[in-house]
């Protein structure tokens, strides 16, 4: 009973220094991404994979978790031949790693370096990495953070 008792202890410590580490882990992410957008823009949503929708005007959206779950779902899926499997890289001046645009207008995805087995990947590589991730958050759109100038 004692020795059941101690390694459910551990156990809830393991899982409690999981749960920090992944909280961590996200912020220092979310802290990525903020500087990878421009600050004239103070309205994006980001996605739990890394790519955000950034919005020119807020007030013509009634509900920006909705619409940008719609838009997630309408340009964020990638199709085979068709042009959400264009994309560009951008190489990040405040940030270490790069956005991946493409198909969807204000629609990127933030790749981090520590995210890619190789020191120095060509564009086609970190292209096509982002581009998988923004099809992953286009499947399952789960929304990390909302940016608001709404909420100010």
């Amino acid at each position: 009973m004692i020795l059941a008792s101690c390694g459910n202890k551990n156990k809830d410590k393991e899982s409690k220094i999981k749960i920090e580490q992944n909280e961590l882990d996200t912020k220092s992410f979310l802290d990525n991404v903020k500087l990878a957008i421009n600050p004239k823009f103070k309205d994006w949503v980001l996605f739990e994979n890394g790519t955000y929708i950034i919005f020119d005007d807020i007030n013509q959206i009634d509900n920006i978790e909705n619409e940008s779950i719609r838009l997630m779902k309408e340009f964020g899926p990638v199709h085979a031949g068709g042009p959400a499997g264009d994309f560009n890289v951008i190489s990040l001046n405040q940030t270490e790693g790069w956005v991946v645009s493409g198909h969807g207008y204000g629609m990127y995805t933030y790749v981090n370096p520590s995210e890619l087995e190789m020191n120095s990947p060509d564009d086609v590589t970190i292209g096509l990495y982002g581009r998988s991730k923004r099809n992953s958050d286009g499947e399952n759109p789960n929304i990390i953070h909302i940016n608001s100038s709404k909420n100010n």
